[in-house]
């Protein structure tokens, strides 16, 4: 990795966005997923992944595996909570890392110690020294969080943290794991444990802040400014609530004001839009046009005033370049004829790798279909297009075979849809009070899923008329919520990938992710 800048420290950037990240509602995400999006992160060379929790379901514990098996310039961590099987299954599942972490915790406020661990503080003091130690028999790389730090009683807080640093853990995160505190009072409390706890200098300080003040990015940059070294966040601001600490803001915040930050990021900023991109695809959970760094209206400029300037010179709009954090065409010079060699080799550039021949071989003919379609091909495209072809490999998908819609004005419109499952098709037919909620009523005439539809959105993946749409599908069913989505430059037919692939995952519990907690 190349090195920071001279006379600056180090700030470590921990993404959480495969683990935290997946905590949002919906957000949950395959195992192919989480590697691609992993990749994605080593290229932007991100120094710690938080690939996932390893207990929390079969599923995790083979995405923290596969991806501490594929991924080797950054280090893999797996979350536990400070007991022995949560801390054995991540150190199971990080065995074939080339740099593995082990990341424990325990709440440690009053509140979460009387009302949800219902333990004493020398109990908690007690486990969490235990938990340590236990990781440290398994890994030499240990992060211990005190999770609600922020409203933790500070003796309290120096006594588990030199208690936990002397048992081996050589990251201590003090987590605003509900979004209370402010930036003074964040750093503040950073510097004030710093210049108390007698062993802080066996460790790196790190901060982890959740955004329900809208404060997150605020409270991690008073911290770094006050001695932290380690930032956890997640690509796009991902995370459960209101989300976490956005990664393109905090590193392009320490490069755009240097003269304010003593440390220096190793990250490939040109790599922060494109995942930004690949993480939305994936999740479903769009980026707002006007979102910091990564939204389509971030280097925008529609005053007259503001275009004059820009055009007299750059700087007196724009603190960043577009260019810098991965804004371009990104056209894909691939055509009709292009052959599977050069299909490949870009889908290499991109980090999208197939486990089978049969996946790339479904991708190519996907890529064919949508060259006679779209006159210019993007990278965001192949994206979109790689999303749904790994949506339906398996068995028992939901596949659309054929659909037909009749809307005109005056009229109900009408679907007749023909649905593909376990070899077998099956076909039906409804109205509804718009295309779309035809399509959908006549999909659940065949499965009568008894879900509740939350949230139908529809993204341009490129701009131009014959762009595809990305569609994305929420549905609720018994408390459990799941995004589905689907592309295609016809909005109609992406609605019935989206609709189907929810329905699909809904029923296939390796994509549930049950929420043990977290920091």
């Amino acid at each position: 990795m190349k090195s920071t800048e001279q006379s600056k420290e180090k700030l470590v950037i921990f993404d959480t966005t495969l683990r935290d990240g997946e905590q949002s509602p919906g957000a949950s995400m395959t195992k192919d997923e989480k590697v691609r999006i992993a990749k994605a992160l080593e290229k932007m060379r991100v120094d710690v992944i938080e690939a996932g929790f390893a207990i929390s379901s079969q599923g995790d514990f083979e995405a923290v595996q596969a991806i501490a098996n594929t991924v080797t310039e950054s280090r893999i961590c797996s979350l536990s909570r400070a007991m022995v099987a949560d801390i054995e299954r991540a150190g199971e599942a990080l065995k074939g890392a080339n740099a593995g972490r082990i990341h424990t915790f325990i709440a440690t406020s009053p509140i979460h110690m009387k009302h949800k661990l219902q333990m004493e503080p020398n109990e908690v003091l007690e486990q969490a020294v235990g938990a340590v130690k236990i990781a440290r028999s398994l890994i030499d790389d240990v992060e211990f969080s005190l999770e609600d730090a922020s409203r933790t009683e500070f003796d309290f807080m120096c006594r588990i943290t030199e208690a936990v640093i002397d048992a081996g853990a050589r990251t201590i995160n003090l987590p605003d794991t509900v979004g209370y505190s402010a930036p003074g009072e964040y750093g503040a409390m950073i510097e004030r444990l710093l210049n108390t706890v007698p062993n802080a200098d066996k460790a790196i300080f790190s901060v982890h802040c959740h955004n329900d003040l809208g404060l997150a990015v605020a409270n991690s940059l008073s911290a770094v400014q006050a001695g932290a070294r380690q930032v956890e966040c997640t690509i796009n601001g991902l995370g459960e609530r209101a989300g976490n600490a956005s990664l393109e803001e905090i590193v392009m915040a320490i490069r755009t004001r240097k003269d304010l930050f003593p440390v220096a990021t190793d990250i490939d900023a040109v790599h922060i839009v494109p995942t930004s991109r690949l993480v939305s695809s994936i999740t479903g959970f769009p980026v707002q046009p006007n979102k910091a760094i990564v939204g389509a209206n971030a280097f925008a400029h529609e005053s007259g005033i503001h275009q004059d300037g820009i055009l007299k010179f750059r700087e007196t709009y724009e603190i960043m370049k577009a260019e810098d954090v991965g804004w371009s065409n990104n056209k894909l010079s691939l055509g009709k004829l292009s052959g599977r060699a050069a299909f490949a080799a870009r889908l290499e550039e991109l980090g999208i790798v197939f486990d089978g021949k049969e996946d790339f071989n479904q991708a190519f003919i996907r890529f064919k279909e949508l060259a006679d379609k779209k006159r210019e091909i993007f990278d965001e495209d192949l994206q979109a297009l790689v999303s749904d072809v790994q949506m339906g490999t398996e068995d028992d998908v939901l596949t659309v075979i054929d659909l037909e819609v009749l809307s005109k004005s005056g009229q109900a419109p009408h679907a007749k849809i023909i649905v593909k499952y376990q070899d077998q098709e099956h076909s039906s037919e409804s109205s509804g009070d718009g295309a779309v909620d035809a399509i959908f009523n006549a999909i659940e005439k065949l499965v009568n899923s008894e879900t509740r539809l939350q949230l139908y959105s529809v993204n341009a993946v490129t701009q131009g008329t014959d762009s595809q749409g990305e569609v994305t599908v929420r549905l609720e069913k018994d408390g459990r919520i799941i995004n589905g989505q689907g592309a295609d430059t016809d909005i109609l037919l992406a609605s019935a990938k989206a609709y189907l692939n929810a329905l699909t995952l809904m029923r296939n519990p390796g994509r549930l992710h049950p929420q043990l907690g977290g920091v």
